[in-house]
């Protein structure tokens, strides 16, 4: 077990990493959609080099990173399985599910993106780029807090956080519109 931190630490970068690639790739979907409506040639000189962008960072970094953090993951499970019996694990692996789905979700938009099918504005994209967010702190807390009490606290307070994030962009989405260089 004296590499368990070893596999701990690999697990986390690799975790940090996937958020990193899953924070980045909805910006750069913003700037893909504005990039297509704006005339030629700047339409197709940006979007030929958002789209590679988008695509060495999904496939260089947040797929692997994502495969990666899973299998950390998988082995420190398979290394102290008594984890499995404790209630925030529960509750966090059901967020790392919805993190998979958010992660295979943004992948759609993603190849939509790379073939030119804009069927989602930038402004959904400024919003689903909080998706993560709200995962990544749900997460946090679950493990740092881990005591029944004090994660069900955690959870109500990440409710509160996606609700303040709302309230965020509906005040970001007007300071936009009054001043679209903003």
């Amino acid at each position: 077990m004296e590499y368990y931190n070893y596999i701990k630490a690999l697990h986390l970068i690799f975790v940090i990493t996937w958020f990193a690639g899953l924070f980045y790739i909805p910006r750069l979907f913003v700037y893909q959609i504005e990039a297509f409506h704006k005339p030629s040639p700047e339409k197709e000189i940006l979007g030929k080099q958002l789209k590679l962008m988008a695509k060495r960072l999904w496939y260089i970094i947040t797929w692997p990173s994502a495969i990666l953090a899973i299998l950390f993951a998988l082995w420190l499970i398979i290394l102290i399985p008594t984890l499995l019996q404790q209630s925030w694990m529960h509750v966090k692996l059901g967020f790392v599910v919805l993190l998979v789905i958010y992660h295979i979700k943004t992948h759609i938009y993603f190849k939509q993106l790379q073939e030119d099918v804009v069927k989602k504005t930038s402004n959904f994209m400024r919003l689903w780029n909080e998706g993560a967010t709200f995962i990544l702190f749900a997460v946090v807390f679950l493990v740092i807090l881990r005591s029944a009490l004090n994660w069900v606290f955690g959870v109500v307070g990440i409710v509160a956080l996606g609700l303040l994030l709302m309230l965020g962009y509906k005040v970001y989405k007007r300071i936009r519109d009054k001043n679209p260089e903003a």
